[in-house]
């Protein structure tokens, strides 16, 4: 399954962001991920996922084998 984070990056681009457990949800955000991280835990949720999101966005195509 894949997330949709459009919405986010043009919100939070740049920043370090806390989410739920439903990755959609921010819980906390920050220049840091140590600032996000605070924000989440004063929100109530204590594992959150940490991701930063990029300045800008770059396209890429990927060959596995």
């Amino acid at each position: 399954m894949t997330t949709d984070w459009t919405d986010l990056y043009h919100q939070y681009r740049g920043q370090w962001v806390a989410l739920k457990s439903d990755e959609r949800t921010v819980v906390g955000s920050g220049a840091t991920a140590q600032q996000a991280l605070n924000k989440a835990l004063a929100n109530g949720v204590t594992e959150p996922i940490l991701t930063k999101l990029p300045e800008r966005l770059v396209a890429y195509v990927g060959y596995g084998a």
